[in-house]
């Protein structure tokens, strides 16, 4: 029997359907470490983005859309379901949709917005192929709430509308909880971080360093600086070849500021429109008692060198 609670609760306590396709590795946005450092309280970091604030905003809109080319009667249930076996595993559900004569829910509606750029993620118009971290999210619903089908509705910019419907899959379903079980068994509750999948993953977990701590590399680890070295010398190189090329091409160009090729625009040469930055080394030596008590420590990140070893 589901579990209905109101979704005030504090984010830290479950796993939802935002937070699969990063624990599968399958998110662009964010990665397995930084949903542990949420779930474990290392970090509490507020998700904010335009195109986040966007996706909610235009939720309402989508439905809507939905509810204009299919029929159906939608319900907008804001509670919180837990999985019946596993407390942890919550769902929030866009919509619940009630189809013609069903007294009780016929599949979920999530609602979504994407950049027509991103279209080629998707399939065919009714299809299941939909890109992979939504494609769990809506397991994980169905999962859930025991519903066995799932209508994703998406809008891409502002001129094109898709429905694709996702039937349940009992064992694709299994891997899915069974994944996520050990992410909390294993990481979460044990408090030990998943594998870092990213510099940025590494600079998270190791943020802070000991001056007074040194270890000894791995015969592999020194084959691995050596090589970075290699692909660095080669950036270099590749990087002259670049400034030889761009200056070539301003020689070419002179004071114009576009260059042609039969009549069509290869290369602009122009300057941006005047911009504006406070000066504080002014206003160090005009109001150095001023500038004073405006200053504060900033904690620099660490940063990696990689020594020449002869």
């Amino acid at each position: 029997m589901l579990i209905n609670q109101d979704f005030s609760v504090d984010r830290s306590k479950y796993l939802g359907g935002s937070d699969i396709g990063a624990i599968l590795g399958l998110s662009r946005f964010r990665s397995p470490l930084e949903v542990w450092m949420e779930k474990t309280g290392k970090e509490n970091k507020r998700l904010d983005s335009l195109p986040l604030r966007f996706g909610s905003f235009a939720e309402e809109f989508v439905a809507s859309e939905y509810a204009r080319a299919t029929g159906f009667e939608l319900i907008h249930d804001e509670s919180i379901y837990i999985h019946p076996q596993y407390s942890f595993m919550s769902a929030h559900i866009d919509r619940i949709v009630m189809e013609d004569g069903s007294s009780s829910p016929a599949r979920i509606l999530e609602c979504k917005t994407a950049n027509p750029f991103s279209s080629g993620d998707w399939g065919e118009v009714g299809s299941d192929e939909v890109p992979m971290s939504y494609l769990c999210q809506c397991i994980w619903y169905m999962a859930i709430t025991n519903i066995d089908k799932v209508d994703l509705a998406v809008l891409f910019g502002n001129s094109d509308f898709r429905i694709y419907e996702i039937a349940r899959d009992l064992e694709l379903e299994n891997t899915v909880l069974q994944k996520a079980s050990l992410f909390w068994n294993d990481y979460v509750l044990k408090d030990l971080p998943p594998p870092a999948q990213s510099e940025a993953d590494c600079r998270a977990l190791f943020s802070k360093g000991d001056p007074a701590k040194s270890i000894e590399a791995k015969a592999q680890t020194l084959e691995l600086t050596s090589r970075l070295q290699v692909l660095n010398s080669e950036i270099d190189v590749r990087e002259q070849e670049i400034s030889t090329i761009k200056q070539n091409i301003m020689n070419q160009m002179g004071e114009a500021e576009s260059l042609t090729y039969q009549g069509k625009v290869l290369a602009t040469w122009k300057a941006p429109k005047p911009s504006f930055r406070f000066d504080s080394k002014r206003l160090e030596q005009d109001l150095p008692e001023i500038a004073n008590n405006y200053k504060m420590p900033v904690q620099n990140s660490r940063r990696l060198v990689i020594k020449q070893i002869d």
